[in-house]
């Protein structure tokens, strides 16, 4: 029988963290909020409002956090989890649709496929997500339509045996590019998402260094195969 938790990285969300976890608890009652060295009450507020945490002593990334939650859940024995920012950008009402196509295909991971609409996000974020979208088709053999998208169901143990380790935001490509190579079921879901207005958006993405970080990754995964 399934057993389900939602995985939550999160690095200085103390406006933000305690919505999300209430509202993930809605539909996924049993949550880990990986608290990557924040210097806010982030770990504190999550915990209060149900989660469990794992503390990291200092911020090591996004894609160390994901993993050592991962890690942790695998352990106890866990068989799938669903990530999501803590920023609010992922909506917890969309959960029950990404939990659906995992229970269609257990084995396989599932995407969240950010429905952005009307919403205003930067040139640039828009032009990052393409381009990582075009590389990651190179590199694994197929088109995805969102890459970048942090909204997941991950299979356990079966991710972690892919032996991604790369490291902040460029873990979630290189396990993606793993997944399709390795022949893992990759489901895509169209979910609802939400930015706030820019000037109220706090985003740990550096656009430059994380978008060259992920592009080298893309790259020595395609060098390695040849």
């Amino acid at each position: 029988m399934a057993t389900v938790w939602v995985l939550i990285p999160a690095y200085d969300c103390a406006a933000t963290i305690a919505d999300v976890v209430i509202g993930a608890r809605r539909h996924v009652p049993r949550v880990l909020v990986v608290d990557d060295g924040s210097h806010d009450d982030t770990g504190a507020l999550a915990a209060a409002s149900g989660a469990e945490v794992l503390r990291q002593p200092v911020n090591v990334g996004k894609g160390a956090a994901l993993l050592a939650g991962l890690t942790r859940l695998a352990a106890e024995g866990v068989t799938h989890a669903v990530t999501m920012d803590g920023d609010g950008q992922h909506l917890a009402v969309e959960i029950p649709r990404l939990l659906a196509a995992s229970a269609a295909e257990p084995a396989g991971l599932v995407i969240g496929v950010r429905q952005i609409g009307t919403q205003e996000v930067t040139p640039m974020k828009l032009f990052g997500n393409r381009f990582a979208n075009r590389w990651v088709e190179i590199a694994c053999g197929r088109a995805l339509p969102d890459t970048q998208s942090g909204f997941r169901v991950y299979p356990l143990p079966a991710t972690l045996e892919l032996g991604a380790t790369a490291g902040r935001f460029a873990f979630e490509t290189e396990v993606l590019i793993l997944a399709a190579r390795a022949g893992m079921p990759i489901t895509s879901v169209p979910v609802a998402v939400y930015y706030p207005p820019a000037a109220e958006r706090v985003s740990h993405y550096r656009p430059w260094a994380d978008t060259v970080r992920i592009i080298a990754v893309v790259v020595g995964l395609i060098l390695r195969r040849r």
